[in-house]
């Protein structure tokens, strides 16, 4: 099991202790998300003109709009690597049934060599007969 961390983080201006069990690297990180997300709402004018309680809910349905988003993302990824694995599968099938049919092909192909190659012999020999034939007639 990870060990826990704790990390000092600046969130909007103010200094907290975050802790958890992820690295200190990945808790900075979300520190640094929220404050990108606060530049952002105090770089419109509405947004500073509201009220604590209304910002912070203004945030809140931001954050969980980003997640919804990232979470359909997620699904939307999640449903097209399903269906290309789907594609691949139908294609691998394909593959198999066309070297199954080049493969019998190809063993037709030899057995009509085969039997080319005799159907020559057996006309040589016929023609060789009736040379002959002619010869004695």
């Amino acid at each position: 099991m990870n060990k826990r961390n704790d990390v000092e983080v600046i969130i909007n201006g103010k200094q907290y202790n975050m802790g958890g069990y992820e690295s200190e690297e990945y808790l900075q990180k979300v520190a640094s998300y929220l404050n990108a997300k606060y530049a952002d709402f105090k770089r419109q004018d509405s947004y500073t003109k509201l009220e604590p309680d209304a910002k912070n809910v203004l945030m809140q349905i931001n954050l969980a709009d980003d997640y919804f988003k990232a979470k359909r993302g997620k699904e939307e990824a999640a449903a097209e690597l399903e269906e290309k694995s789907r594609e691949i599968a139908d294609l691998r099938r394909e593959l198999i049934t066309l070297q199954t049919k080049i493969e019998t092909a190809e063993l037709e192909e030899e057995a009509l060599r085969e039997e080319n190659l005799e159907l020559q012999k057996k006309l040589i020999r016929l023609e060789t007969e009736l040379e002959e034939g002619k010869k004695r007639s």
